[in-house]
């Protein structure tokens, strides 16, 4: 969890003139500094700053305007530059625009919380831990979200979203829409409710992810996972879910494109519909409404002993 959160209490006069609030960390209340209504660019023009609260500032084209920072509260605030928050332990972003400018905009900080922002710059949010975003979104989303520990996303929108997620671990993610290929690849511990991804080779070798109440669109599902849960869920792209160890379906349903599915997994599957084929599972059981066509072949690993039932004739 994110130990950090704001004290609604000032003190002195609104306007451009500074005035105090309270900022709680881990329990302990700061006095912050604000500065409002100002702009600034260049290189590093509030470098390593404390307990700041930022209120309608612009930062222009430059580099890393709020590096080596800690305690920042951001509002209504425009960011063009490059880099602004590197480094940064405890900050709250709210209401704000990360323009097209700002590429890789928060990378190696902690302690994150962002909420009805905007982000149109690619690569962000690299080698983070405990970070919280709401009502987000990111309308080029490449390359985001690598190497990230403690991550919650919540009513969050991404598009053009390659290899979202590379990488990091412990993620909470609910009413959630994506637009993006080889997403969740080498994650670990996640739980997804209520999402609507289209994605390319989603999941490759993830261990222990759970998605629940979700549409998984995109050929090559969940290839090499580990521990793959999905619990009410609609799935189509072809071969899904190929060279799964403990493989989980409840209550699940197969679109058209999703043939060949299943080879060389070791799985327990329930599927309320049809399948229009299946190659090769290794092991475990495979239940659908039916199966258009079962390929058990010369090349099936051992110890091919699968068991699949159908209710109905395809």
């Amino acid at each position: 969890m994110v130990g950090k959160s704001v004290i609604v209490v000032r003190a002195g006069p609104t306007g451009n003139h500074n005035f105090a609030w309270i900022f709680k960390r881990h329990n302990h209340l700061i006095s912050m500094k604000t500065i409002e209504n100002k702009e600034f660019g260049g290189e590093r023009p509030l470098f390593a700053s404390k307990s700041l609260r930022l209120v309608n500032v612009t930062i222009h084209a430059g580099e890393s305007a709020l590096k080596e920072c800690s305690d920042i509260e951001a509002l209504n605030c425009r960011f063009e530059g490059k880099y602004p928050f590197w480094h940064v332990d405890g900050f709250r972003i709210e209401n704000c625009l990360f323009t097209e400018g700002a590429r890789a905009a928060l990378w190696y900080s902690s302690n994150l919380i962002m909420s009805d922002t905007r982000v149109n710059a690619p690569k962000m949010f690299r080698e983070m831990s405990n970070l919280r975003l709401s009502r987000v979104t990111i309308p080029d989303a490449q390359e985001t979200l690598w190497h990230c520990t403690n991550v919650t996303l919540d009513n969050v929108e991404v598009a053009k979203a390659d290899y979202l997620f590379m990488h990091s671990s412990d993620i909470r993610i609910s009413d959630y829409r994506q637009q993006g290929n080889y997403s969740f690849q080498y994650c670990r511990n996640v739980e997804i409710d209520n999402a609507d991804i289209d994605s390319k080779d989603a999941f490759w070798n993830s261990e222990n992810v759970t998605v629940r109440n979700s549409r998984l669109i995109g050929e090559y599902l969940g290839w090499h996972s580990r521990n793959l849960h999905l619990i009410n869920c609609h799935i189509d792209g072809t071969q899904p879910l190929c060279y799964c160890e403990n493989l989980i379906l409840e209550n699940c349903t197969f679109g058209p494109e999703a043939d060949l599915a299943f080879e060389e997994s070791v799985l327990q599957a329930d599927v309320r519909s049809h399948i229009v084929s299946v190659k090769n599972p290794t092991s475990g059981s495979i239940q659908a409404r039916s199966i258009g066509k079962i390929i058990l072949d010369e090349n099936i690993r051992q110890p091919a002993n699968c068991i699949i039932k159908t209710l109905e004739q395809p």
